[in-house]
């Protein structure tokens, strides 16, 4: 089917939920309660005027299961437990809005957690847009390295490469100006509407998306910069037990900072991490 914005100078943007794991909300910000918490793994739907379907990251699917029955990927489904069911996928709700799986032209991957790939092998026609430092770094891991990273190659469709857009954050290709105070930023489509900017810390590569929706309304998809909205606003890191897992604690804190001020300085932008439940109530619950 065709799919396209009714306004040429913006896209639609909807927020869905693909599942949800669960955590003590206390490691993900300092002063958090002892409890575990569910964080829902929100995705995407972005429908551009002229290049359709797009998603941003796809939440959870079962392969996260398949994927990590075996040691020590297991580990990795024991530290992050999962809940997702068939109804919850990508491709379950993009199906019930009348969207099929070949409709979806491009996925962008802020990054390669299991909770925003799980999903790509269910749309065969997508090409994948990521920042190719942050493929680097895992493409190649396997066993308790991989899931140090959150790595699960399994979740990779066979033609992955094939259809892979890489941004070399090191080049100039697509480069535009940066958007304060971030110091890069980059237009794969070359006409505003989605600009990809890098958010390093929380992992090698990490890609976060400024959005022009409709009505003006602009949307800051920043992934897992920081788990809560609460993060950005006050400024409030993770414990630092959760430096464990990131790819460099240093660039994180920075990378919040630069969130904070970009909230401070566009009041008006809807930031969106992926998995705040503030959010999710807002624009997925009820």
């Amino acid at each position: 089917m065709t799919i396209k914005s009714s306004v040429d100078s913006c896209v639609k943007l909807k927020l869905l939920e693909g599942g949800y794991c669960t955590h003590k909300e206390k490691m993900v910000i300092r002063g958090g309660i002892n409890e575990d918490v569910k964080f829902h793994s929100m995705f995407a739907l972005i429908i551009h005027p002229t290049e359709g379907v797009i998603l941003y990251d796809t939440g959870y699917t079962k392969r996260f299961y398949q994927e990590t029955n075996k040691f020590p990927y297991n580990l990795y489904a024991k530290i992050t437990p999962v809940y997702v069911k068939d109804e919850d996928t990508a491709i379950s709700k993009l199906r019930s809005m009348n969207i099929q799986a070949e409709d979806v032209k491009y996925i962008i991957i802020s990054h390669f957690h299991a909770d925003h790939i799980s999903a790509l092998k269910d749309f065969p026609k997508a090409k994948f847009i990521y920042f190719k430092n942050g493929y680097d770094k895992v493409k190649n891991l396997k066993g308790f390295f991989a899931v140090k990273e959150g790595f699960l190659s399994g979740l990779l469709p066979d033609d992955f490469i094939e259809r892979s857009i890489m941004i070399d954050s090191e080049k100039d290709q697509y480069k535009i100006k940066n958007i304060e105070p971030f110091e890069q930023a980059f237009d794969y489509f070359g006409d505003g509407l989605i600009k990809f900017i890098p958010l390093p810390g929380h992992y090698r590569g990490h890609l976060g998306a400024l959005v022009q929706g409709e009505n003006n309304q602009k949307y800051f998809l920043i992934a897992d910069s920081c788990w809560l909205s609460k993060s950005f606003k006050e400024n409030i890191l993770p414990h630092p037990f959760a430096n464990i897992i990131m790819d460099n604690s240093n660039k994180y804190e920075q990378t919040l900072n630069k969130i904070n001020t970009f909230y401070k300085n566009n009041p008006d932008t809807e930031i969106i991490p992926s998995h705040c439940n503030e959010i999710y109530n807002k624009y997925i619950g009820k």
